[in-house]
């Protein structure tokens, strides 16, 4: 049995728990109809007889001459009438006057008349010459008040199991509608069961759960099912992470579990969603949705992005840098032939005034970096991007931001121990690109000008700030610009997707800093981010 589906089992027990219910219920039924029956009979008997000892006349007639020929013939009228076995008349003492059988006249009484005979209502069953009955004796009272006379009238146990039998049609019927009410009930559970379990015994059952509790705990991605009213069924510890949900989030809607926006409206609606990237607190996803085929639901898997954008904008600053590199390379092979060909004409005193003067730009250039940007990775991003900027005609200044006056170190040098240089290129590199952008769709002079120092406002914090000449931003739309999906870059006529300033916000808020944006004097967006000291960077064992 423990190898059949779980309906099955619970169709075997339903119908051995109906068949034992209703077979005692219909035992207890039978008795209550037979003890029913014989209580019919005795008060049956006890009206008949106490209604004929007290008709007029009969203690009259018990005291003549030949009672039996006075009372016979009522009592045989009476016993027809009233359906009961028989009616006797008797003297006091138990001798019959009446009988239905007229050879039992005269004899005595076969049953217990004592309180009869004292003036008291008995009955009983008792064993007569017509066998098993049950009886009611009543006295006959004279003018006195002293008994006279006895009555007694019976019922057999056949007239009574008769009566019974006559019941028993109707409690079978009604056993056998409960027995197949109830059959059929057990069928339909059993039904509704075997589809909800999909025709599994407890064996697979339970196999399937420790199959499915194991994958959701192990897999790496986070994995959660919307039913078709958007609210969240599973999630499994990895999805509880990445979308920090709460304790009690399950059967809730994914509007109330403080989710993105635009996260919760992607989950409630759906639709088919493949690495659609949302941000979720801190953290980039990789969303993809897709449906299950069982009554609306929709599974929703999470991969964290974070690390991976921020690797990828850092290839983008590498490749920008390495574009420059190219740039910058065949720019000194032109100036290398100018040189050699000076010096071929004969005009050396020309060429080395022209090599000299190319070296002193690029030294002037290294040392402006390098003096206002102590961190290599940043400083390394700059000088990219002031070539890429140079490229697209935007003159790109850096300085750094003022000191603490209680110390003349350069409040950069220790920047590395605080915070992650990938993260300050994910956030100094979108805020210098979307700069650069904007730069070249306003008219000339185009420039970017970019700070990086500590804030005196602050205690210690780090301050990065790009201003640009562009267009700037209007102040309704100050409020959106850090939204997934909306992009400043689209009105600068380029294709950007709007994930540049929301991974900005996304990492400064990783580093509890803030993010502003501002228009500034000459009508161009200011962005600036502070950085608090106090949030170390994480350190792994190769720094250490």
């Amino acid at each position: 049995m423990a190898n059949q589906s779980i309906a099955r089992q619970v169709l075997l027990w339903q119908l051995a728990l109906v068949l034992l219910l209703v077979a005692t219920g219909s035992g207890v039924a039978l008795h209550a109809v037979h003890r029913s029956g014989a209580q019919t009979a005795r008060e049956r008997a006890l009206d008949v007889a106490r209604t004929l000892a007290r008709s007029p006349g009969l203690a009259e007639a018990a005291g003549s001459a030949d009672p039996t020929a006075r009372l016979q013939p009522m009592a045989e009228t009476i016993r027809r009438e009233n359906k009961v076995d028989f009616v006797v008349v008797m003297s006091v003492e138990g001798i019959r006057y009446t009988h239905p059988d007229p050879t039992r006249i005269g004899k005595t009484f076969l049953g217990h008349i004592d309180g009869a005979a004292h003036g008291r209502t008995t009955t009983e069953t008792y064993t007569g010459t017509l066998g098993p009955s049950v009886r009611a004796v009543v006295p006959v009272l004279g003018p006195d008040g002293r008994p006279v006379a006895l009555v007694s009238v019976g019922v057999t146990n056949r007239r009574v199991d008769a009566l019974v039998g006559a019941e028993i049609p109707l409690v079978l019927t009604v056993a056998a509608a409960a027995l197949a009410l109830a059959c059929a009930a057990s069928m339909a559970v059993h039904h509704r069961l075997r589809r909800q379990t999909l025709g599994l015994g407890p064996v697979e059952l339970r196999r399937v759960y420790e199959h499915h509790d194991a994958v959701l705990h192990a897999v790496r991605e986070g994995l959660a099912v919307v039913d078709a009213h958007g609210r969240l069924v599973l999630a499994n510890d990895e999805a509880v992470r990445l979308l920090a949900l709460p304790a009690d989030f399950e059967g809730r809607h994914v509007g109330t579990l403080d989710l993105d926006e635009s996260l919760a409206d992607t989950l409630a609606s759906g639709r088919t969603v493949a690495d659609q990237i949302h941000l979720c607190g801190t953290r980039a996803l990789a969303v993809n949705v897709s449906p299950t085929g069982r009554d609306g639901r929709m599974v929703a898997t999470f991969r964290d992005h974070t690390e991976l954008r921020a690797l990828v904008g850092e290839l983008d600053q590498v490749r920008g840098f390495a574009d420059a590199l190219r740039a910058s390379a065949h720019e000194a092979g032109n100036r290398l032939h100018t040189v050699v060909a000076l010096v071929e004409l004969g005009r050396a005193e020309e060429a080395i005034r022209f090599a000299t003067g190319e070296l002193a730009a690029a030294q002037d250039l290294a040392d402006e970096l390098t003096n206002a940007v102590s961190e290599p990775a940043l400083a390394a991003l700059l000088f990219g991007k002031h070539a890429q900027a140079a490229e697209r005609g935007v003159q790109l200044t850096v300085t750094g931001g003022p000191a603490n006056d209680d110390t003349d170190a350069d409040p950069l040098d220790a920047l590395a121990a605080r915070f992650d240089p990938r993260d300050l290129v994910t956030v100094l590199g979108n805020l210098v690109d979307n700069a650069i952008d904007a730069a070249v769709s306003a008219p000339p002079p185009r420039t970017v000008q970019v700070t990086v120092g500590v804030d005196p406002d602050t205690d210690g914090a780090l301050l990065l700030r790009v201003a640009d000449s562009g267009p700037g931003i209007d102040e309704p739309l100050t409020t959106r610009v850090f939204e997934r999906g909306w992009s400043t870059k689209e009105a600068y006529g380029s294709q950007g997707r709007g994930l540049g300033l929301a991974l900005v916000r996304a990492t400064v808020a990783r580093h509890a800093g803030s993010v502003e944006v501002a228009r500034g004097p000459d009508g161009g967006a200011v962005f600036t981010v502070r950085l608090p000291a106090a949030v170390p960077r994480p350190r792994s064992e190769e720094d250490a």
